[in-house]
């Protein structure tokens, strides 16, 4: 039924259970799981920069380690659970990278993670789980995460 699996990750505590679900989901049905971390541009390109470093180039690539990190940490645990993968690391908006990548890939489903947030901030931020599920025309599967709002 699904070939290949979709996980974006950001590596915030919403996106736990999200691995889990992901690496069942590619096992059971012997996919290949995608790990993708979208480098936010807009993070970097709102940073003002410092006088020792060319204008975004610091923080930039500090977020696309981040990036880096964080796709073969989650690659390690689905090889441990028997499963293949491909770490994928783009930069760009991140709802908009993660649905361009779902038709580049013929995506068979995508399991998005999402902090399980009020409404209040929700109305007010929303959330790029919200958008990839509203707006791919692929099968999504959100895994919400409940999160500690102190």
């Amino acid at each position: 039924m699904y070939e290949r699996v979709l996980l974006p990750t950001d590596m915030s505590p919403g996106v736990d259970d999200a691995i889990d679900h992901a690496i069942d989901a590619a096992k059971r049905y012997d996919a290949t799981l995608h790990v993708l971390y979208v480098v936010d541009a807009e993070a970097y390109s709102s940073y003002p920069g410092d006088e020792y470093v060319h204008e975004f180039e610091g923080l930039e690539s500090a977020l696309e380690q981040a990036g880096r990190d964080a796709v073969e940490e989650i690659s390690r645990r689905a090889d441990e659970a028997g499963v293949e993968t491909e770490t994928i690391v783009r930069h760009g908006v991140p709802h908009e990278e993660i649905l361009v990548y779902m038709d580049e890939s013929d995506v068979d489903l995508t399991v998005v993670g999402s902090k399980n947030r009020t409404g209040e901030y929700r109305r007010l931020l929303g959330s790029v789980a919200e958008r990839v599920a509203n707006m791919a025309e692929r099968p999504v599967t959100i895994v919400k995460t409940p999160v500690d709002e102190e």
